[in-house]
């Protein structure tokens, strides 16, 4: 079965509290549980991890990389100035959708700028919790059809 990897960077472990007139009332583990309800039904296998730390993240990736056939990556706050998750990204050999829960256009300048959307397949933004299982479908179907 394939594996698909979600990483999750700072502060996502507090979705649902967190501001939730912004990021939405739905917990991590809801939006996790879909998902891997949508996961048993097109046949792919999730592994999930969160950390507020971003060498953690970039230690992950890195350990992902021979063992993962897709990843989705919310970056959090680093999507807008960390190079060195950008350049771990980048170095990746699978196909990377990078997701945001808020629309990162529409809201400060400096969040409108993600140094990650270069180096992934794609970029899901704004459509609240649901952009996870977008980028799942997605990936699920490029790795079927060689995307």
């Amino acid at each position: 079965m394939q594996l698909i990897a979600v990483v999750n960077g700072p502060n996502l472990n507090l979705l649902g509290s967190r501001e939730p007139a912004i990021y939405g009332e739905a917990t991590w583990e809801e939006i996790r549980k879909g998902m891997e309800e949508k996961a048993r039904e097109i046949g792919v296998e999730l592994e999930f991890f969160q950390s507020n730390h971003e060498g953690a993240v970039i230690d992950h990736l890195q350990e992902l990389a021979v063992r993962a056939q897709g990843l989705i990556i919310n970056p959090g706050a680093l999507s807008h100035y960390s190079y060195c998750l950008r350049d771990a990204l980048a170095s990746l050999n699978l196909p990377v959708i990078e997701v945001h829960i808020t629309n990162i256009y529409a809201r400060e300048e400096w969040r409108s700028h993600s140094v990650m959307s270069s180096v992934v397949k794609g970029v899901i933004s704004g459509l609240g919790s649901y952009g996870y299982e977008m980028a799942l479908l997605a990936l699920s179907e490029w790795m079927k059809t060689g995307g």
